[in-house]
């Protein structure tokens, strides 16, 4: 075996040598600056809303996509049952003839004497007679079923038909915090009826191609109700629901989104959980059927998210 040969001194090279002292910045910190959220953005940290003295005056927002199936409804019931958990007081409005607010909170559609249709329809119908308990503390409902398409096509004929669900609504702007409308997946007249009793819009949109197409139109008859109707009418922002960041088309459809509306797109992202179906089943929101889960923490993110930029900016 070769003996050991010691290594040769270093030379100086005219280097200082000396190992380097540690960057004086917080850990937290720098944890915080490399982290990037789903959207591509650095995430910002959301905290709590603010407690509530008293309640009211209501901020109308409207859940609106003409295309089915994007979580309009799944927002709906969430979003407004972590502001409940948050202290504040939320009514969510059924405005979808489908009536899938209603049923997924519990209700059968069969069995109710009154709906927002007896309240847009009848003039001696009062609100107090429709709300329901959700059977979340905080939150009540304003339920639909079936009845409410003949609605559209009788409103028609009515006077300032664009602004009827505006005036049904008036009486609850004291006694709320926010109002949470779930529209139908078109942009007919109930839709259209929303818009203008809304103070914002919040559109959620699937991570996926054919969902992102549909969004200009969507802005076309936002733009013409601003124009027309309602003036102080602004979009909240973008929801990205369903997302899976292990696919690439998830990823740039949330890519492209960004591209397009900047930051109004909302830095929580929804992703893909069963849970959501499971609660849907049992009849309420997914902060009480599975409250430590992965789909309530987005919800509950998203509560923070749009109270610091509707409710308490």
């Amino acid at each position: 075996m070769p003996p050991l040969v010691r290594p040769p001194a270093p030379t100086n090279t005219g280097v200082d040598d000396r190992v380097s002292e540690p960057l004086a910045f917080p850990t937290e910190t720098l944890v915080a600056e490399q982290e990037i959220g789903p959207t591509g953005r650095p995430m910002p940290v959301f905290h709590d809303p603010k407690p509530v003295t008293e309640h009211g005056p209501a901020r109308v927002i409207s859940m609106c996509n003409q295309k089915g199936g994007v979580g309009k409804t799944t927002t709906t019931i969430n979003l407004g049952a972590s502001l409940a958990e948050f202290g504040r007081k939320v009514l969510l409005v059924d405005f979808d003839p489908q009536g899938s607010l209603s049923v997924g909170l519990g209700l059968n559609p069969h069995e109710m004497d009154l709906t927002i249709y007896n309240l847009l329809m009848q003039r001696d119908v009062e609100l107090d007679e429709v709300v329901v308990p959700s059977g979340t503390p905080g939150m009540d409902l304003l339920p639909s079923n079936i009845d409410l398409a003949a609605a559209e096509v009788q409103l028609v004929h009515e006077v300032a038909r664009e602004q009827t669900l505006q005036r049904v609504l008036k009486p609850a702007l004291a006694k709320y915090d926010v109002i949470l409308i779930d529209c139908q997946p078109s942009l007919g007249l109930l839709t259209v009826n929303a818009l203008t009793a809304s103070d914002g819009v919040i559109i959620p949109l699937e991570c996926e191609y054919f969902a992102l197409r549909g969004v200009a139109l969507l802005k076309n008859t936002i733009d013409k109700v601003k124009e027309r109707l309602n003036p102080d009418l602004v979009v909240e922002g973008i929801l990205g629901t369903m997302f899976d960041g292990r696919t690439l088309h998830s990823r740039e459809v949330m890519e492209r989104l960004v591209q397009a509306w900047g930051d109004k797109v909302f830095h929580t992202v929804i992703r893909r959980t069963v849970k959501f179906s499971d609660a849907t089943v049992a009849g309420e929101p997914i902060t009480s059927y599975a409250a430590t889960s992965t789909g309530a923490d987005h919800y509950r993110q998203l509560a923070r998210e749009v109270a610091e930029r509707c409710l308490d900016a």
